[in-house]
Order: structure tokens, then sequence, then C-alpha cells
């Protein structure tokens, strides 16, 4: 048995796991914690909820922006220098954060952050598919689901704990000791796996790959609020479109390629690319829908709404090694399936929402909706990462974060025009029932503006601007749930599709042709492998 496939030789990676996973946990944790106290900082620093979006959209921008570059700086700086330098940013952004006094400050707090978040997720789940072998990799991408499918779960519950009981500024206060005690741990104990290579920075590439994903995550960001027929969200996706396809060219035509884009070659990794984008689309349609329509429809506190998050994300933090284990037992097909299938299932009864609809329904959904999910992110992305021969697996893994990242932009934007334009639909609709000219509402007006005006001691004209008032209300929140639950069934239909995709998934780890490629032989793993003396911890 080589090196690289020992347990042995994974075990004594488990303290870099640990200093890695806390690392990444904290970053994907900070993403989450910023929404529900978005009106306190409107307030406070007296600015427009556009201008407060920034804080959430900047974030974004720096965040994907830079995770196409990984692969490069990963390669360039290595494992330890990387990791220190994402951490340093993330704890010394939390602190500016956390001391912010004005708008501007906090938004500069924000991009500093963002540059070490954005890094962290592609490093991590490099190194993971570097430790562990194909027939334990599953185990390894569990143990890396923990953050990702964890961290923004709870992200809400802890938010809308702290901002209810405490001042905003712990949510930023509170990072810094943790990220200040990741970062000297990880300054004495983590050592690079590979050394630092001194390859040439492609400016070009840097540029066409920075510029484009800006711009086009800028533009989905954007679209769901100001239409995907603006101007300059068209405008801003037509230049990241452009730009990225100038990147993908020069790309193409490198000998070292800065993300090489040759790992769509590969089938497996292409499908389950594929289902990953489905995937990710459904997991942000329910943490964006359901806070909606309890906050604003249901009238629950941001607290009671992201509880009704928390039993999920528990169920994700248990099967996540859980299902890492079953991949490796029984490969990607028999876990898709099911996983999608539940998913499926558990996204259509979400669109069957009402005024009636019972909190305990909602929670028992969304924690066997969760369970479901458990069985698809990490390990799906396993069985595309495990096709992949050991000199693409860190670009694979910086492409799957990529997608990821754009999927979950365009999910958000999708899913907020499908819900505003519905609602909008619903609205004129129901509107246009009620006219002077029908006499059957006449009648049922009529006698509803008699019960307004006895019940509340009002003359007729009165008791009729009244009843006007609560019939629009009323209407309102029935085509706002209309309209949320019109989202869900456009969810649903991504998840399907998902389930097709899943039972074209194979074991490649079964596959003659494609296991030479993923699992080098000895002499290759060697000529990887630094010497011991060359391993730097410093």
């Amino acid at each position: 048995m080589s090196v690289h496939a020992s347990e042995k030789g994974v075990r004594q990676h488990i303290p870099l796991l640990i200093v890695l996973m806390l690392g990444l946990f904290l970053a994907i944790l900070n993403q989450t914690l910023l929404n529900v106290a978005i009106p306190q900082l409107i307030t406070e620093f007296g600015v427009t909820a556009n201008t407060a979006q920034w804080l959430l959209t900047g974030y974004m921008l720096v965040n994907g922006a830079l995770i196409p570059l990984s692969a490069y700086l990963i390669k360039r700086f290595a494992v330890r220098r990387l990791f220190l330098f994402a951490m340093f940013c993330f704890t010394i952004g939390s602190l500016i954060c956390g001391l912010a006094g004005s708008f501007p400050v906090m938004m500069t707090g924000r991009l500093i952050q963002a540059i070490g978040g954005g890094v962290l997720a592609p490093l991590v789940m490099t190194i993971i598919v570097f430790i562990f072998p194909p027939e334990m990799r599953g185990k390894g991408m569990g143990i890396f689901g923990l953050a990702m499918m964890f961290a923004p779960a709870i992200g809400p519950t802890l938010s809308g704990f702290v901002v209810q009981n405490y001042d905003w500024h712990l949510l930023f206060n509170g990072m810094v000791p943790l990220g200040a005690i990741v970062l000297i741990i990880a300054f004495f104990r983590l050592k690079d796996i590979t050394p630092p290579e001194k390859i040439k920075a492609d400016l070009l590439s840097i540029f066409t790959s920075l510029a484009g994903m800006g711009l086009l995550l800028y533009g989905f960001s954007e679209a769901g609020n100001a239409g995907w027929t603006d101007p300059l969200v068209l405008s801003c996706m037509g230049a990241g479109v452009v730009l990225l396809i100038l990147f993908t060219v020069k790309q193409l035509r490198s000998e070292d390629p800065l993300l090489d884009v040759k790992v769509f070659k590969y089938s497996i990794f292409t499908l389950s690319s594929i289902i990953n984008i489905a995937i990710t689309i459904c997991l942000f349609s329910g943490m964006f829908l359901l806070p909606i329509y309890l906050q604003n429809i249901r009238g629950y506190s941001p607290l009671d709404s992201g509880l009704l998050l928390l039993p999920g994300a528990v169920i994700m933090l248990i099967m996540s090694p859980v299902s890492g284990i079953l991949f490796d037992k029984f490969g990607p097909r028999p876990l898709g399936i099911i996983g999608m299938l539940i998913t499926t299932v558990t996204t259509y009864e979400f669109t069957k929402l009402t005024l009636d609809t019972s909190y305990s329904t909602l929670l028992i959904l969304y924690m066997i909706r969760s369970f479901g999910m458990s069985f698809l992110m990490m390990p799906i992305m396993t069985a595309g990462l495990n096709q992949l021969p050991a000199k693409l697996s860190s670009h694979g893994s910086t492409m799957a974060n990529t997608l990821r990242q754009v999927a979950g932009s365009v999910g958000i934007s999708f899913v907020t025009t499908i819900y505003t334009n519905r609602t909008t639909f619903h609205i004129e609709e129901q509107s246009s029932r009620m006219t002077t000219s029908d006499p059957f509402f006449m009648e049922v007006f009529s006698s509803f503006t008699q019960k307004v005006a006895e019940k509340l001691s009002l003359s007729m004209e009165e008791a009729q601007q009244q009843a006007v008032q609560l019939l629009y209300s009323r209407l309102s929140v029935e085509s706002t749930i209309s309209g949320i639950n019109d989202a869900f069934i456009w969810a649903t239909a991504f998840a399907a599709a998902g389930l097709v995709l899943a039972f074209f998934l194979r074991d490649v780890r079964k596959d003659k042709k494609t296991q030479p490629a993923a699992v080098p032989n000895r002499q290759e793993e060697l000529k990887m492998l630094p010497a011991p003396e060359k391993v730097h911890s410093s």
C-alpha cells in the first residue's frame, strides 16, 4: 500500500486537519452572521438598505473573485503561508468590523475578511483530496462538510440570539480571539505538505479571472432586486461572461494554467458539478424563502426564524461524517438517489405553505430536508474529484468551489426574481377580481364593511376605508405566500433534475481505466512529496 493511501499517513495529518477546519468554520460562519443584523446597522450608520446590503454583496464579490485563483495561490505559496495569510486577514477584518463607528470602516473590515474567506474553502478541500486516497476520501470530505454545511445553517440562529440579547459588535469581536487562537496554533503547528513553487504570475489570467468573476457575481446579486433586464445588470453580466471566456481560452492554451478547465473532460466530475449546482440552488432557496415567510408573514422573531434552521443544522453536523463513511462503502449513486429523492419530496411540500401552516410542520419538513441534503453535497463533490488525476486535484477543488459560489449567487437572484414577480402577478390577478362591476364581490364587500362598522363602532364611510385597507393587507399576505410557493416549485424542479442525473453517477474507484489516473503509483507519489528535510515549518 502506498504512503498516500495508508491510514497511518492520514492519521499523521489530523492536527493539520483540525487547524484547517477551525479556520474554515469561522470563515463560513461569518458569511451568514450579518444578515440578521442589517436592520440595526441601517439605523446605527444612518444608511439606506441598498447601501447596507453592500456589506453582504461586497464580501461575496471579493470572496467569489478570489476562489478561481486559489489553485495558483496554493501552488505558489503552499499551505502554511497561505493559511496564515488568510486567517490573518480574517482576524484583522473582524477586529476592524468590531471597532467600526462608521459605514466606510465597517465596509473596509468586511472586504479584508473576504480576502481570507475566499482562499480557505478551496485550500482546505485541496489538502483533504491530497491527504485522503479515493477509497477513504468520502470520510475526509465528510469532515470538510462539517464546516461547509453546519456553519451557514447555524449562523442565522447564533446571529439572531446575539442581536436580540446583546450588541451587534459581538458578532465580530467574538471572532477576534477565536481567529487569533487558530492563527497562533497554525503558526507553531502547521507544516507544508508540498513546498512552494516559484511560478510566474500570469497577469492577464489573473485580471480576467478577478474582473470576470466580480462582474458576473455583481450582475447576479443585482438581478434579484433590479430585474434581469436592467441595463446595469445586463452590462455587468455581459462583461463578466466575455472576460471569463477570454480567461478560459487563455487557460486552454497555457502549458501551466492558472485554473485548468480540462477538468471538465472527466465525465463524472462534470456530472457531479451539474448536480451540485442544482443542490446549491435548492439549499439557498430554503435558507432565503423560509425566513421571509416566518418573519414577514407570520410575525416570528429573527431568533425564532433561526431556531427553525437549527435542528436541521445539527442533523447535517451528525450526518456529514456518516455520509462520508457510507460513500466509502457504497459509492455515490445510492447516496445521490436517496438524498435527491428526499430533497425533491420535502422541497415540494414547501410549495403548500398557508397562513395556517404550523411551526412544527415547517420544523419537521426542514429537518427531513436537511437529512436528505446531508447525503448529497460532499459525497457528490467527492465522486467528481475522485475521477481527476492527482495533478488536477487542486484545480478540481477550486472549480467545484467556484461553481458553488456562482450557483449560490444565481440561486438567490433567481429565487428572488421568481418570488417577487409571482407575488406581483398574484396581487394583480386578485385585484382584478375586486371590481364594483362584480355583483358577487360587492355583496361580500358590503357585508364585510357592515361587520367592520359594528365591531369598531365606525360610520359606514370610515368602515369602508378600513375594510379596503384590511382587504388589501390580506390580499398582499396571500399573494406573498403564493409567490413563495411558486418559487419553491422552481426549486423542486431543480431538485427533480438533480434526481434524474443522480442515476447516471458512477463509482470511478471501480473503473479500471480511471483508477491509475486517480491514484498515482508509488514512484509518482514520491516525486510529488517533498523530502523530509524540505518540508517547511516556517
